[in-house]
């Protein structure tokens, strides 16, 4: 077999010059860029239209709720047992009403299998109380 060819001859520059040979990430449309430190010294930023908040997951848990923010980390705890990223589907479907938004416009970004989570949610029509409070205080400190 030959080298793939890229659409791009960029692209295909990119590729030889990496070291296993393969594309980059964002030939796949995959972000590269600054993902875990958009939120700084908070557990929550505003990327344009896209609220990223860092989540400290709690599985099987008694009941579905929005918690405490712990550091730069909200705590969500859910029923759902952590068996193949299945607590934080739930986690996922739990919040995508409390934000008033589908399913589909939350994104995890990292920590699927893990209680360190990075969600990005598009577009949210409303805001839980916790996340509400602390922005209220956050522009209140400028």
């Amino acid at each position: 077999m030959g080298k793939t060819k890229w659409p791009q001859a960029e692209l295909a520059q990119e590729c030889q010059d990496n070291r296993r040979g393969q594309p980059p990430l964002a030939a796949f449309g995959m972000n590269t860029g600054p993902v875990r430190r958009i939120t700084g010294d908070t557990f929550y930023a505003w990327d344009g239209e896209v609220l990223v908040v860092n989540i400290l997951g709690k599985p099987a848990a008694a009941r579905d709720a929005i918690g405490k923010v712990h550091g730069t980390q909200l705590k969500v705890s859910v029923t759902a047992a952590p068996e193949a990223g299945r607590a934080t589907d739930h986690m996922v479907r739990f919040l995508a009403p409390l934000f008033g938004v589908r399913v589909a416009d939350i994104e995890v970004v990292f920590g699927r299998e893990n209680v360190n989570k990075q969600l990005r949610i598009r577009s949210p029509k409303r805001l839980p109380a916790v996340l509400a409070e602390a922005i209220a205080a956050a522009e209140v400190e400028l």
